[in-house]
C-alpha cells in the first residue's frame, strides 16, 4: 500500500499485521470500574479503620492526596509499587488489599 499525503510517501509493506486496536473507556467499561471501585472502598474501610485521614495517609506513603482520593473513588488505575506502599502504610500485605477482588 502507498499512501501519499502532501508530497510524502508511506509504503506499508504487504503481509506485516497492523497494530491491535486499543479498547476505548466505554469497552473496559463495567468490570474494569468495579474492579477499580472495589479496591478503592477496600483502602477507605481500612484507612477509616485505622483512624486516618487521606491526607495522613497520603503523606505516610509519599503520595499526594487528591490521588489518595482518586484510588477511593475508584478514579485512579494504580501500578504495583503504588498498592505496595499503600498497604505497607495500613500495615497490611498488598494481598490483602487485592483479596476483595476475586
Amino acid at each position: 500500500m502507498v499512501l501519499i499525503v502532501r508530497g510524502l510517501i508511506s509504503v506499508k509493506p504487504r503481509g506485516l499485521p497492523s497494530m491491535p486496536r486499543q479498547p476505548s473507556a466505554g469497552e473496559r467499561g463495567p468490570d474494569r470500574q468495579g474492579t477499580l471501585r472495589a479496591f478503592g472502598l477496600k483502602v477507605r474501610d481500612v484507612r477509616i479503620a485505622r483512624g486516618l485521614s487521606q491526607e495522613q495517609l497520603a503523606a505516610a506513603c509519599g503520595l499526594d492526596r487528591t490521588y489518595i482520593g482518586g484510588v477511593e473513588r475508584g478514579e485512579r488505575n494504580l501500578g504495583l509499587l503504588n498498592i505496595v506502599r499503600i498497604a505497607r502504610t495500613l500495615s497490611l500485605k498488598p494481598a490483602e488489599l487485592l483479596e476483595t477482588l476475586e
